[in-house]
């Protein structure tokens, strides 16, 4: 689920049509090009060739079948370039994160994405609780609905990443969680190829075609897949086959893409019926600002912050379209340089549902700005919890058939806008 794609994918391709080699500037660069280049693809050889084993052996899958899907593989240098973090200079920019993501194309698309799915999308809303405003949403500022995946090969940079992760201060852990992924893809293939797990030594009814295939997918840089980008273990726990074919397809799927989105949000604790953030009130800024400690955790009850002037009484208020005074809340911070360059930022307060979808991906922006594309398509940022059912633990439950039916014309009305 990685959001850099489309800019550094044109730099990429522009970079591959040069046909101009580069010249070394001193006649013994190339020689320790070559000697490092070699040791380098010499470790990641050998690595990989663990990894496999391993898999091999915990899982009973015949070696010389992970081997023959890994034949072609190889590192990929720029991928290294594209996972470094931003320079020290860099100043991150809600505003300009924002402007990119909440504009008329996606916008356009996405209310072309619901027309063409809207009866799923009504099942699915009524079936997981998540609103079919949030997945939308979702899928649009990751992938445009599907024009924008990634033009990378999934196993060359799972392996990348995992064997020659950049120097960076968390190398070791950003390696493993490739590590990880990379053995999450082998086992999804395996098992989409037609082979049980463990395979008890046995290639018996594997597909060798759809398992390399499978290996062979793109991806983003960062080795997400399909409309909603999903790593390959978020495919295997949380993806569903939302078209009935018996497989699930997240690229050419619009039904496996919405109803595994909706499934991811459920699990991760999406409380149907309430709202994601709140704005802080004016007067509560400068207390907000020293509550924003940049950790998404719930840990300020709502009332705390209704007493401290960051929020009002209504948005304690279950009835009025906020939530129970008891919920859970957390600051959120957007900074943004101002037109003279000068440090700003934009305070929220981030509920439940602000948490689940920062669990889809782990940026602060990331999750304001679906809700906010969200909002744009329709979405009501309250409670609709019925007076007769509140509900427990911030109002958890979903709202009645009645307030289900007064949404749904409310989305209608502002597709149609």
């Amino acid at each position: 689920m990685n959001l850099r794609i489309p800019l550094l994918l044109v730099t990429l391709a522009l970079a591959a049509c040069s046909s101009t080699p580069t010249q070394p500037t001193q006649s013994q660069q190339p020689i320790v090009n070559q000697t490092e280049d070699a040791a380098t693809e010499a470790r990641f050889s050998q690595n990989l060739n663990e990894l496999l084993g391993q898999v091999s052996q915990t899982q009973e899958i015949p070696l010389p079948a992970l081997e023959m899907g890994f034949l072609d593989v190889k590192s990929i240098p720029s991928i290294r370039k594209l996972v470094l973090p931003p320079s020290g200079t860099f100043k991150k920019n809600w505003l300009a994160y924002r402007k990119r993501f909440i504009e008329p194309v996606r916008l356009k698309a996405g209310r072309a994405f619901w027309d063409q799915n809207q009866a799923f999308l009504s099942q699915v809303e009524q079936d997981s609780g998540v609103p079919a405003e949030i997945i939308v949403a979702i899928i649009g500022i990751e992938t445009i609905y599907g024009r924008q995946t990634g033009n990378f090969r999934v196993k060359d940079v799972l392996s990348t990443l995992a064997f020659s992760y950049p120097e960076t201060p968390n190398k070791p852990a950003r390696e493993q969680l490739f590590k990880d992924q990379l053995k999450e893809l082998i086992l999804l293939c395996w098992t989409e190829a037609g082979g049980k797990l463990p395979s008890k030594n046995s290639s018996q009814g594997i597909n060798s075609a759809i398992f390399s295939s499978c290996l062979n997918q793109n991806s983003s840089y960062a080795g997400a897949i399909g409309l909603p980008q999903f790593m390959p273990g978020s495919i295997r726990s949380f993806a569903v086959d939302g078209d009935g074919d018996g497989r699930i397809d997240l690229k050419n799927s619009p039904k496996d893409a919405i109803a595994s989105v909706a499934s991811f949000m459920k699990k991760h604790g999406w409380q149907p019926g309430m709202p994601i953030s709140f704005p802080v009130q004016a007067n509560g800024i400068e207390t907000a600002k020293q509550l924003a400690d940049g950790e998404p955790q719930l840990k300020f009850t709502v009332q705390d912050l209704i007493d401290k002037g960051i929020l009002t009484k209504q948005q304690g208020d279950l009835q009025s379209g906020g939530v129970e005074p008891q919920s859970k809340a957390f600051i959120i911070d957007l900074p943004y340089p101002d037109k003279d360059g000068a440090d700003q930022v934009q305070y929220f307060v981030g509920l439940n549902n602000f948490l689940t979808i920062v669990q889809y991906n782990r940026s602060y922006f990331y999750a304001q700005s679906v809700a906010e594309f969200a909002e744009a398509l329709g979405y009501k940022n309250q409670s609709v919890v019925p007076v007769e059912s509140p509900s427990k633990n911030g109002g958890a439950k979903a709202a009645t058939d009645k307030s289900k039916s007064k949404k749904s014309s409310q989305k209608k009305k502002a597709k149609s806008t």
